[in-house]
Parts: structure tokens; C-alpha cells; sequence
């Protein structure tokens, strides 16, 4: 029987899309703008389109605009903050080794978010849907490895950076799940969109300070290309709108293990927009995607 709390799966799918065509369109601008100020642009262009969001919200669903308790600023602040430190880790990592070992490095997120949720929000989860977490991990490790990866394993730089980056991805969802359900008196859409605004603004002013006192040309770049920039940021306001609204209804592990259909979304465009054919190991890594979601989404 359908219910409101099962509404978590369609968000989070919908979610993932918006992130494959937000992450094409930001690879775009890296070029002129670096990858912090292509990074800045999903946050400086899509706080506006976020305060729409919750102006569209507020109307639609009659809620006053919530004021959270003292607990819900820690959240919040973990969640903004441990997404820009892990982009950071992220890019140390990929720069200390291949896109491909750093890629299996971070796709531990979903087992290290169960941990983290379960120790910080007592998130439950039972044994079906932790063994789905681990078979569709395993899958997203196996579809990234190349041939002679297996080298860049050995060197505990990168093994640090990669694992650290997966780390803060993971308590960024659990901070921002953890932000979410204690907003209280309104509905979990308000939540979600009110967390959401005010995620976003505490990145931009971090990263847009940031910008400002190491590169300021970049931050004049950025602004020099609002257009393109424009509607990328709107594609990322509108895949974090729905990543808020999983995070909302059910534990972040189970969002950020659905959330792997990522890697189908981009395996589908690199067969059907650049004829890029799939390997045998990369078939066998999707097929354990498919069980793993298919599993976590039945139980």
C-alpha cells in the first residue's frame, strides 16, 4: 500500500537525475572558472532558486516559516560544512591518484552514512537492508575499477584522502537529515526546503569568502558567466531540493544507497551519447547495483 514515508524512493531518484545533469553542466565551467569556482556555482545560483522553493512551499502548504531549537544549528552547520571538506578531500585525493581508485574511495559513503546514522541519530536499519548497502557498494567499486587500479590501493596517502572525503560526504548527510527532523511545527516539505535555504547560504558565504581572499578573480569570473552559470545552479538547488525531502523520510543510508542508480543514470549516457561500450566487469558490477537497490527498495 502506498504511503507518504515510501515517497523516499522517487525522491531520491529524481534526485540522482538532477545531480547527473547538474555535475555535466558544472564540468562545463570548470575550465574558466577552477574546480572551486565551478564548485561555488551550484551554491551562489542555487541559493535563489532554493528561497523560491520554500516561498512556493510555504504558499502551497499553509506552514508558518519555522525557527528551530538550539539542536538544529549543529546539524546544519556539520551538514554544510563536511560537503565542502569532503569536495576538498576529494580533489587532494583524485590529484594524488587516478579518478578511478579516488571514485571506489568515496562510493564507500553509503556504508560509512548506516555507521555514522545509526551511531549519531539511531537511524535503524535491519540485516536485509545493511546486506543491500554492502552488495550495491561492492557493485559501484567493482563497475569503477580499471585494470591495474588495484595498484593505487597501496599507498596510504591517497587510501586517506579518499576514505576522508567518503567520511564527510557521509556525516553531510547525516547532518543534514539530522537538520531536518527537528525542525518542528511544520510539515517534512517545509522542513526539508527551510533546511535546505539555509544550508545553502551558510556554503556560499563560506566558499564565496574563501574564493575571495585566494582567487577574487574567480569569484569576477563567476559572475561574468551568470548565464551558463544560471541554470546549473538551478539544477543543483533542484536535485538538493529533493535529496532534502528523502533525507526528510527515511535514514540517510537508505538515501545515499538508492542514490547509487547514479552510476546506472551515467553508465546509460556514456553507452547511448558516446558509444562507449561496457566491459564484463562493469556489467557484473551493475547487475550487483541492481540487486542491492532492488533489495534495499523491497525491504
Amino acid at each position: 500500500m502506498f504511503s507518504i514515508a515510501s515517497l523516499w524512493i522517487p525522491f531520491t531518484i529524481i534526485a540522482a537525475m538532477g545531480q547527473v545533469a547538474r555535475n555535466a553542466m558544472q564540468r562545463q565551467l570548470t575550465g574558466p572558472l577552477g574546480t572551486w569556482g565551478a564548485t561555488n556555482i551550484r551554491f551562489l545560483f542555487g541559493f535563489p532558486f532554493s528561497l523560491v522553493f520554500l516561498a512556493v512551499v510555504l504558499a502551497a502548504t499553509g506552514d508558518h516559516l519555522p525557527w528551530p531549537s538550539a539542536s538544529f544549528w549543529p546539524w546544519l552547520l556539520l551538514g554544510a560544512l563536511a560537503q565542502i571538506a569532503g569536495t576538498g578531500m576529494m580533489l587532494l585525493a583524485m590529484n594524488e591518484r587516478s579518478f578511478v581508485v579516488t571514485t571506489a574511495y568515496l562510493k564507500t559513503e553509503a556504508i560509512q552514512t548506516a555507521i555514522f546514522g545509526f551511531v549519531f541519530l539511531g537511524d535503524h536499519l535491519t540485516v536485509l537492508k545493511v546486506t543491500a548497502i554492502l552488495i550495491a557498494t561492492a557493485g559501484v567499486v567493482i563497475a569503477a575499477l580499471r585494470p591495474g587500479a588495484e595498484k593505487g590501493f597501496t599507498d596510504l596517502k591517497p587510501t586517506l584522502l579518499g576514505l576522508g572525503a567518503a567520511a564527510a560526504f557521509a556525516l553531510a548527510a547525516v547532518g543534514v537529515r539530522g537538520a531536518v527532523i527537528v525542525v518542528p511545527g511544520v510539515s517534512f516539505v517545509t522542513a526539508a526546503s527551510y533546511t535546505l535555504v539555509l544550508t545553502l547560504f551558510v556554503q556560499t558565504l563560506v566558499l564565496t569568502i574563501y574564493l575571495l581572499w585566494r582567487a577574487p578573480k574567480i569569484v569576477a569570473a563567476i559572475l561574468g558567466l551568470w548565464k551558463p552559470s544560471m541554470f546549473a545552479g538551478f539544477m543543483g538547488a533542484f536535485a538538493s531540493q529533493f535529496w532534502f525531502l528523502a533525507f526528510a523520510l527515511t535514514a540517510a543510508a537508505n538515501v545515499r544507497t538508492l542514490a547509487l542508480v547514479e552510476v546506472l543514470f551515467a553508465q546509460g549516457v556514456a553507452y547511448y551519447s558516446f558509444k562507449q561500450p561496457v566491459a564484463a566487469r562493469e556489467l557484473f558490477g551493475i547487475v550487483l547495483i541492481v540487486i542491492g537497490v532492488a533489495l534495499l527498495v523491497a525491504v
